[in-house]
């Protein structure tokens, strides 16, 4: 009977949410989510070259810088970053213009003249769902702050009933649970997968805190209660197996988001 009432309730909501909208986030920016594979012993080398010249001609050219990260775990030397622009022609016209840079071509042989620093860059292109918070730096900063970026694959013509969820429970039980919303988001059409990707971004107090705060929620009555109900409505898991990739990210010294 309390399952039956919990799925009765859960379903009810999604349809007053699918009849009254809710409103957009108004972010309507391009993002863009870059991962670069430092060469063997040439992170510190590339964590450089952006601490002293990469982010400030960035921001010269038009880029909104807003947060970088190494993770925690760091045995593939990665350094991940995220960029907004207006729109895909304001992010291409800014790139050119900082690859032509006199000033960025001198830094970039500088910083090479021993070898190239970066193997390879991953590029993912991003909006903001409607129900993203957003990087709000004042809500955010603080000693200590620990970051995870989580990506879920969802099940075939899935995708929007995930994001139905977040909007609806996932959100509230999150900040219920002491972690911090920040950005939510779907792949630009034309990217791979774009139709099954979710990615956000959640702020912890730290490691502990984190492991704490994920203990609580998944073992909440209503978080258990959601999850059953729309994975009943759905007929199937709204996510692929194995679909969900969570990793732990340190800001570094020059991150805008700390």
């Amino acid at each position: 009977m309390v399952k039956t009432f919990s799925v009765t309730l859960f379903m009810a909501a999604a349809l007053i949410s699918a009849l009254s909208a809710e409103a957009e986030s108004g972010d309507t920016r391009l993002y863009e989510l870059r991962t670069y594979h430092a060469e063997p012993g040439k992170l510190d080398s590339l964590l450089a070259r952006f601490r002293s010249h990469t982010v400030k001609l960035f921001e010269k050219h038009g880029m909104t810088n807003i947060g970088y990260w190494v993770p925690a775990e760091n045995p593939d030397n990665l350094l991940i970053y995220l960029l907004a622009f207006p729109d895909r022609e304001t992010r291409d016209a800014s790139f050119s213009a900082f690859l032509a840079d006199p000033e960025w071509v001198k830094a970039h042989a500088a910083s090479e003249a021993d070898g190239k620093l970066v193997g390879s860059i991953d590029q993912v292109f991003m909006n903001a769902t409607a129900f993203s918070k957003g990087f709000e730096m004042t809500d955010v900063s603080g000693k200590g702050r620990c970051y995870e970026m989580r990506t879920y694959t969802a099940t075939p013509g899935n995708l929007p009933a995930l994001h139905s969820r977040f909007r609806d429970h996932t959100r509230a039980l999150f900040e219920k649970h002491r972690m911090t919303n920040l950005g939510y988001f779907k792949l630009t059409p034309e990217q791979k997968n774009a139709d099954s990707i979710l990615l956000y971004f959640l702020a912890h107090e730290d490691a502990a805190a984190a492991v704490k705060s994920w203990i609580d929620f998944r073992s909440d009555p209503v978080w258990v209660a959601a999850k059953e109900a729309s994975e009943k409505q759905a007929g199937k898991s709204l996510t692929a197996e194995e679909g969900i990739k969570s990793m732990f990210l340190e800001p570094t010294d020059f991150s805008p988001l700390r």
